[in-house]
């Protein structure tokens, strides 16, 4: 008996032995996890694998596509600027392919960043918007890598998914005055024009005026980064650029700081950029998944790509981005001993599609299109103070007549939380000076559909995100700020979520999404979907 257990043992220590081995080797040598193949009954038997995160959950992770939600750019005195990192974690090179937007989702400018493997590239924006200078290097010239890309064979060209490396020596140094001034003016003004400029809007406005921005002179907008197979300047608007150009793997991580030297506020804030995964990962360019490209319901370029005549049937969300949420909890403090600020910096999904044809009677991402951008209808928000008293616009809502409240905002904003015009105004009683907000940020427009083939009951919400930024009295020096993101009450997938009950009679209760208290399969204590446990925790 004894020798009999020995030899178990012996098995044992054996078998472990050779996992642990096995495990050392993939520490060694890191290798994409995504094994992806669609169960029976496709989305109704929920994801097929739980390999490589199948999931619509937002995290900091390596990534195929990063969103700087928010810039704020002084131009004339550089009082405020924002910086942003790209990262590469893996060893191969990557091209990482760079849009500068407005504040009404109108791409103004992009260009490529040339990472070679492990390396990282951080940015200035008003280097690039008014100095017209981009990723300084030695003398001012290409990136601050100290390599440049040379053939496909070479050491810096080894990626297999690269289609060409052409383009991306000495990649991105300066650019022209013109393209420069033009981008400045769209970013401050709205205005996208300026002299000797070709592709000119005219007096069109593509983005927010100056009025709305903290000076006259300050440039605001949004960036995004996605991995490439090709430094090439299409703009995500066009189908091409989904066709054939982008890249799938998750390689990338990203950060970004604001600084304001401004008199009266001088503070800094920063968090890391959204993360969106691409799911499955891995692959190269130009060539579609059999069958369905993802488990995902719609994708986070699903109105380019989704709205677009090249992309039907099965070959919709081809851009196999995770898609953003809609419900958020965002912490507020407003005044106090310490004079706290809160900012919200929020990012929303336009109703413009790609850059040709039209959705819902919207011309794409034209000129005059994308002013459709500039007032996106909120669906519900409610403040709540220390004392969880909820605040909203209408408190005699059980009684008529009620004045309705449309709220909106553009599709990139930084609004104060003061702002009664969007916000809730604070309860006098008990006075409390801090608390948090339910955001439910749902436009409840839409440009490019959901995938009702996987998903036939979901109800496609619009995307957001939202950071939230805090300062308050510091030292003598200035003011102390942080930046971190709110927390989203639902994912990607858990599409729109009705008015609630505190702003509508028998709407839901304000919550994560999937309702308390749930019961998991398999818990002998509890029936999942039997009283009192009606709450789900299933992802469709």
């Amino acid at each position: 008996m004894k020798k009999i257990l020995i030899l178990a043992l012996v098995a044992t220590l054996g078998l472990t032995g050779a996992a642990f081995a096995q495990s050392s080797r993939s520490l060694r040598q890191a290798s994409p996890d995504a094994t992806f193949t669609f169960g029976v009954g496709g989305a109704a038997a929920g994801p097929s694998t739980t390999n490589n995160d199948d999931s619509c959950d937002i995290s900091v992770a390596p990534a195929a596509t990063l969103l700087l939600p928010y810039f704020e750019v002084e131009t004339a005195t550089r009082a405020t600027d924002t910086f942003f990192t790209i990262t590469n974690v893996s060893r191969l090179p990557q091209i990482a392919h760079v849009t500068v937007w407005t504040d009404w989702s109108f791409p103004v400018l992009d260009f490529n960043i040339f990472l070679t493997g492990y390396d990282v590239q951080p940015l200035s924006l008003y280097d690039i918007i008014v100095t017209g200078v981009i990723a300084p290097g030695s003398g001012l010239g290409g990136t601050s890598s100290t390599t440049t890309p040379g053939s496909l064979s070479g050491s810096n060209s080894s990626n297999p998914n690269f289609a060409a490396v052409t383009n991306c020596s000495g990649l991105p140094g300066t650019y022209n005055g013109s393209v420069r001034a033009a981008t400045q003016s769209a970013l401050t003004t709205g205005i996208y024009n300026a002299p000797g400029f070709g592709s000119s809007c005219g007096s069109t406005r593509v983005g927010s005026d100056s009025s709305t921005h903290t000076t006259a002179t300050t440039a605001v907008g949004y960036v995004t980064v996605d991995v490439s197979s090709v430094c090439s300047t299409t703009l995500p608007t066009s189908a091409i650029y989904f066709a054939s150009e982008i890249l799938f793997d998750n390689t990338l991580i990203g950060d970004y700081q604001i600084l304001n030297k401004a008199t009266g506020s001088n503070y800094a804030g920063g968090s890391p950029m959204v993360h969106i995964r691409a799911i499955p990962e891995g692959g190269p360019a130009g060539v579609l998944l059999t069958g369905q490209q993802t488990n995902l319901p719609y994708t986070f370029y699903a109105r380019y790509v989704n709205g677009s005549t090249s992309f039907v049937g099965t070959a919709i969300n081809a851009d196999r981005r995770q898609p953003l949420p809609s419900v958020f909890a965002a912490r507020w403090i407003q005044g106090g001993p310490t004079s706290f600020n809160t900012n919200y910096r929020i990012w929303r999904e336009g109703v413009t599609g790609p850059s040709s044809g039209t959705i819902g009677g919207v011309t794409a991402s034209s000129c005059a299109g994308v002013a459709a951008n500039s007032a996106l209808t909120v669906t519900e928000i409610v403040r709540f103070d220390e004392h969880e008293n909820p605040s909203i616009f209408n408190p005699q809502r059980d009684v008529s007549p009620v004045t309705p409240v449309t709220l909106t905002l553009p599709e990139t904003s930084n609004p104060n939380t003061t702002a009664t015009g969007l916000f809730p105004p604070t309860l006098t009683t008990p006075g409390d000076t801090d608390g948090w907000m339910y955001l439910n940020l749902n436009s409840g427009t839409t440009a490019g559909p959901a995938n009702v083939a996987l998903h036939p009951t979901i109800v496609r919400a619009s995307q957001n995100w939202v950071i939230v930024s805090m300062t308050g009295a510091g030292s003598s020096a200035g003011l102390f700020g942080v930046d971190f993101d709110a927390a989203w009450l639902g994912n990607g997938c858990s599409g729109a979520i009705a008015v609630s009950s505190a702003n509508q009679s028998g709407g839901p209760a304000i919550g994560p999404v999937g309702g308390v208290p749930v019961c998991p399969q398999g818990d002998p204590a509890c029936t999942p979907g039997v009283a009192p446990y009606t709450g789900t925790n299933t992802t469709p």
